[in-house]
């Protein structure tokens, strides 16, 4: 029998740099190319988008990454960027010629998510079919007469909207929400409607919503095997367990994606991994690079399996309890330490490893240019972690650990 061939962790710390645009020879013109090489930026906190994108540019602007989420490239177009539900259910934004496949490669999920809206209003207001089928008529009727609205505005507009459930009761976060979140985020998840310019500025969460275009529809498994070959590319070489983890799949649908590939299979330190035959060579590293990620990034939120980046004894400073990391910083395909904005304005930053002078100053300048893109808007991550809250109120930033 052949053994496989087997990947070290430093190859795979040595392709994050030009894969993930990481390297500073490797940074995108525009958004959209740091999308598609991500194959999407988790978009739960709307900020982690602009500062992902912005991580990755060469020259990052805040309307550059508007026009590419919010205006077309022609009057009537729609935006190369998407925003839309899909892995494991959660926001992302993707190129829009991407949004398609990975919306029928995910879109048992997206139904799923109308079941179960369906599901808490039955239980909690008495709704049936047919008095949420109105309901949902009645919003797009209101976006289709009115544009952009927000969920304020269409709540005012349906009476239906208005109602009120309570979430979790009982529980020390029980809290009253309205019947709007559960159908309008529905039918967003089902591609029907859409998020459109936010009603604050761009670390605002309050969005307005339209009409979409309805997604064409594509045979799922033809779709699952597309997403797992631009996820191989991008991320790869991955486990079948990191495949499974980043969609949400089963690990039948998982495993007859990979095979769909044609990926090969290689020896990872965590087992068994796989990647797309002409990926399986040897590669050369990028140039040095420090890079200042936010909170939800996709490189860290990329795999299942971490240890290969990410010292153990560090993540329960960077992630919260319900796993989700916190804004990092990373060296050369390692994640080094933790920074977060104070109340004041500037960053501050904590090493968890000494990476060497010459990282330590390059740590120093994305900071700037990270100040520089910030341009005074005061950030605060959606998912609070011990590090971040801590370097949040410190005057200036801590020496390495």
């Amino acid at each position: 029998m052949t053994a496989l061939r087997q990947i070290t962790p430093a190859e795979r710390r040595a392709r994050l740099g030009r894969r993930h645009l990481l390297a500073p020879s490797a940074r995108a013109g525009v958004p959209e190319r740091v999308a598609e090489a991500l194959v999407g930026l988790h978009a739960t906190d709307p900020a982690t988008v602009y500062l992902a994108a912005a991580a990755r540019m060469t020259h990052p602007t805040v309307t550059a990454i508007d026009t590419a989420l919010y205006d077309g490239p022609a009057p009537g177009s729609e935006p190369v960027l998407a925003r839309i539900r899909c892995m494991r259910r959660t926001m992302f934004v993707t190129p829009r010629h991407l949004s398609p496949t990975l919306h029928a490669a995910t879109s048992r999920d997206a139904h799923r998510h109308r079941g179960d809206a369906l599901r808490r209003l039955r239980e909690a207001v008495g709704w049936d079919e047919h008095r949420y089928a109105a309901a949902e008529k009645a919003t797009l009727a209101v976006l289709a007469e009115r544009g952009a609205v927000t969920s304020a505005e269409l709540a005012a507009a349906v009476p239906a909207l208005r109602e009120q459930i309570v979430t979790y009761p009982g529980k020390p976060y029980e809290s009253r929400q309205r019947v709007c979140a559960l159908v309008v985020g529905a039918l967003a998840a089902e591609g029907r409607i859409r998020r459109a310019r936010p009603a604050g500025s761009w670390t605002s969460a309050q969005f307005r919503w339209a009409l979409a275009k309805p997604f064409p529809v594509l045979p799922a498994d033809e779709a699952k095997a597309e997403l797992a070959r631009h996820y191989l590319s991008a991320y790869g070489p991955v486990t079948a367990g990191d495949l499974k983890w980043w969609t949400g799949w089963t690990l039948t649908d998982t495993r007859r994606a990979i095979a769909a590939t044609g990926a090969e299979a290689v020896a990872l330190d965590e087992g068994t991994g796989y990647l797309l035959p002409e990926d399986n060579q040897p590669v050369t590293p990028a140039e040095p690079w420090v890079a200042v990620l936010p909170g939800l990034d996709s490189t860290p939120m990329g795999w299942r399996e971490r240890d290969w980046y990410l010292d153990p004894d560090h993540k329960k400073a960077l992630f919260d309890r319900n796993g989700n990391i916190g804004p990092t910083i990373w060296a050369d395909g390692r994640i080094i330490g933790a920074w977060a904005q104070h109340r004041d304005g500037h960053i501050n930053h904590q090493l968890l490893a000494d990476p060497g002078r010459e990282a330590r100053t390059a740590v120093e300048n994305e900071t700037a240019r990270l100040t520089t893109f910030l341009a005074g808007t005061r950030v605060t991550p959606a998912y609070r972690t011990p590090l971040e809250r801590e370097l949040a109120t410190q005057p200036r930033s801590c020496p390495p650990a």
